[in-house]
């Protein structure tokens, strides 16, 4: 009788074993169908919690699940829902919240939606986490908004960018910047950032910020007011002027998504070296690029320069912003690998093959009709 036991305590335990995944919300979005494709790949299980309420998205969880079959699981869920939120946490063994509301704009029209998506979520995402009677590590996607204008930063015109005036152009902004909310979505993300790291603080849960800087690479359909690297190459393929906000010469350091998806898993590796932190998260000072500078590149890229319109300043936009990424380096040993220029090309071609495979299927179609 007493052997019966163990041998049913032993096949639970196994069961339960078998069942732990990788919980990833917004992980039909262009981070989260990265991260998913290689954690599938290197033979991991993986459930994704998303509400696909963005453009394309569907088309990123088609192509995960056509690549990686019954290993990717697929809830459909918004992290307002807290009950629905609770459910997609059973049996994760870590939590990479991607879910959230990207856009300054949308802030602006709709504070409460806002904050609704990425304060409210979050809050979920984290009740939900410290439930579960082996807390998962939890993992989180902030902003560079978090720092405000950063108006007090001293700049010069150099060639087509800006530029700071002192020491910051050597190593960029690290996580001792004052924060400075601007924008509701400032606020509503600021706030998310504040409450994962007071978890871990307050409730002893392992979890980890990432103040992102610009993301670009596969799998994005950026739009004007996100994911500006790819939706200049998009409106170039199309043949398609693009708006600048401001004056163009706006700096940023991006960071191609391969590059990030290692930071990702070299934080979890780390988390219980690296819980209750924040790391600045981007290309870093050797991938930094201006909007009219790569305006230019495009036209190389693509054999034709874009033409371009200008409009007023955009609410909270920095004028130069590049993360100082080595408390990430030296915590972890991650370091940025793709340059700009490569991953640059690298993304074109991928929009320019996605938008043939499109182009061919519409032509099937109408065949068929």
């Amino acid at each position: 009788m007493r052997t019966h036991k163990l041998t049913d305590i032993g096949s639970v335990k196994s069961r339960k074993e078998k069942e732990k995944v990788v919980l990833v919300t917004g992980g039909s979005g262009f981070i989260g169908t990265n991260l998913a494709h290689a954690l599938a790949s290197a033979g991991r299980r993986v459930r994704l919690f998303d509400n696909l309420s963005r453009p394309g998205v569907d088309k990123n969880l088609r192509w995960l699940q056509e690549t990686h079959g019954d290993r990717v699981v697929f809830e459909k869920g918004d992290v307002r829902d807290a009950a629905a939120v609770q459910r997609a946490m059973v049996g994760a063994e870590t939590v990479f919240h991607f879910a959230a509301q990207v856009a300054v704009t949308t802030s602006l029209e709709d504070p409460g939606h806002d904050f609704d998506v990425n304060a409210r979520g979050t809050l979920n995402v984290l009740a939900a986490a410290r439930a579960q009677s082996e807390p998962p590590a939890v993992l989180f996607t902030s902003t560079n908004k978090v720092y405000g204008g950063m108006e007090d930063v001293r700049l010069r015109l150099r060639g087509l960018r800006y530029e700071p005036e002192d020491h910051l152009r050597c190593c960029g902004f690290c996580e001792e910047r004052r924060l400075d909310f601007h924008s509701p979505y400032g606020c509503s993300k600021g706030t998310a950032d504040q409450y994962v790291l007071d978890y871990a603080r307050s409730y002893g849960l392992r979890t980890a910020v990432f103040r992102m800087s610009c993301i670009y690479g596969p799998h994005q359909f950026g739009t004007e007011d996100q994911g500006w690297v790819a939706h200049f190459l998009i409106r170039a393929l199309e043949d398609q002027p693009i708006t600048l906000y401001g004056d163009g010469m706006q700096v940023r350091d991006v960071l191609f998504v391969e590059d990030l998806v290692q930071a990702f898993l070299s934080a979890e590796r780390h988390i219980g070296e690296i819980a209750g932190q924040a790391f600045n998260m981007g290309g870093g000072p050797g991938n930094t690029i201006s909007l009219l500078e790569l305006i230019d590149l495009i036209g190389q890229i693509h054999g034709q320069k874009p033409v371009v319109t200008f409009n007023e300043w955009r609410t909270g936009d920095q004028r130069w912003y590049v993360s100082d990424t080595r408390k990430m380096e030296a915590a972890t040993g991650w370091r940025a690998r793709v340059n700009v220029r490569e991953g640059v090309a690298r993304l074109y071609n991928w929009l320019q093959e996605s938008r043939e495979v499109a182009e061919a299927q519409v032509a099937v179609g109408r065949q068929a009709s």
